[in-house]
């Protein structure tokens, strides 16, 4: 079997999509994307398409020591997100030629079903639990939203009392059994960070996401040290030597992204390295369906693995959604907040071809807005 043509696909909301086609007629299916980014990853996709056309695709792990070591600079979010959807795609065409689940190459499923957060946003404290209430309603058991919009330097009252307020009311609608996780989004300052943590073990958050930016994960292991809550961090990390000195300075929870992290092949290496340390992962993923199905692949076959992010009703999601692109939209069915394991070959799910190619370039990019701060200098989204 050889590569025989490499495609991708710009789709609405934000989403690109790779399909890898063989010349015996088995075609996979990646999501190669940065947010915000999609028109260079496609460029760098193209790029890596020079190395794979012709060649095996069941050589997977030997394509991907090429695509990411065969050039002298390596590595950083778009090489990555390349690299991560022509590798989803290769798997998936691994597991369609021998007829199983993706899982199963992985050594088989660890448990029945996974468990999933849905998004609340929560840029409006006072609909915070009204929207809280819906997904506890809808059967979840887990919600995750924002734990603010911008951010001071340095918080004012009024700031934190508003953070504090959108935790109490999610956990009051939540009550003892459910979980919520706060974003932070990289908006915190290390002192503001060090000021929040610890009014927050009233309403003890399931984790709180990257509380500092990923270029100060240096200062990572002091904020672990005086928190009360677990901290999480990893949707800006994009290799095991990326997320090393994360686990090093004791974080509680890894969050790699399918579409970010270098796909399968990588994602797994991280999440053993993460067992190494007793550190569980939830794999981000705000995105469209081929990244949700590869996480879903790493969840059934992870013993680390504590909650799957999806998009289903994300409020990024304007235009199109998750199920919009695939034929059965029951691999997506949500039982009691939970998936239900996948049975078919590959990545689990087919795409739904015609849908992909009409909505092809439909769409202009999207991009994350530009936030200032009140005396107009420029503030972290």
């Amino acid at each position: 079997m050889k590569i025989t043509r490499i495609e991708t696909f710009a789709i609405p909301p934000r989403w690109l999509l790779c399909r890898v086609e063989t010349d015996e007629g088995v075609v996979g299916w990646g999501e190669p994307v940065v947010e915000g980014r999609a028109a260079t990853v496609r460029t760098a996709v193209g790029e890596l398409a020079e190395l794979l056309i012709g060649q095996d695709p069941s050589r997977i792990e030997d394509h991907w020591q090429v695509m990411t070591k065969g050039s002298f600079y390596r590595g950083g979010p778009v090489l990555s997100s390349a690299v991560a959807g022509l590798d989803q795609a290769l798997w998936d065409i691994a597991g369609k030629t021998l007829g199983v689940p993706v899982h199963v190459l992985l050594g088989g499923p660890v448990r029945d079903r996974v468990r999933a957060y849905s998004w609340v946003g929560g840029d409006e404290p006072a609909e915070v639990a009204d929207a809280v209430a819906a997904q506890v309603a809808a059967g979840f058991t887990a919600v995750k939203m924002n734990a603010s919009g911008r951010m001071n330097r340095l918080a004012t009252v009024a700031d934190l009392d508003q953070l504090l307020e959108r935790a109490a009311a999610a956990r009051g609608v939540l009550g003892p059994d459910r979980d919520f996780a706060l974003d932070f989004h990289g908006r915190f300052s290390v002192a503001n960070a060090r000021r929040v943590l610890p009014h927050l073990a009233d309403s003890a958050p399931l984790f709180v996401e990257e509380p500092l930016l990923p270029e100060y994960s240096h200062l990572l292991g002091g904020l672990v040290e005086t928190s009360p809550v677990p901290l999480a961090t990893g949707e800006r990390l994009f290799s095991r030597t990326d997320v090393l000195p994360a686990l090093q300075a004791g974080v509680a929870v890894l969050q790699p992204d399918l579409s970010h992290a270098g796909g399968i092949s990588e994602v797994r290496r991280i999440a053993a390295l993460a067992e190494t340390f007793d550190v569980p992962v939830a794999p981000h993923c705000p995105l469209g369906p081929v990244s949700l199905a590869a996480s879903l692949q790493i969840a059934f076959a992870t013993p680390n693995f504590l909650i799957q992010e999806q998009s289903i009703g994300i409020h990024y999601n304007t235009g199109a959604e998750v199920l919009d692109y695939v034929l059965d939209r029951e691999v997506f069915r949500f039982d009691e907040g939970h998936f239900r394991r996948p049975t078919a070959p590959g990545l689990g799910i087919e795409v739904d071809e015609r849908a992909v190619r009409a909505a092809d370039n439909s769409a202009p990019d999207w991009r994350g807005p530009v936030w200032r701060h009140p005396d107009g200098s420029f503030a972290e989204w």
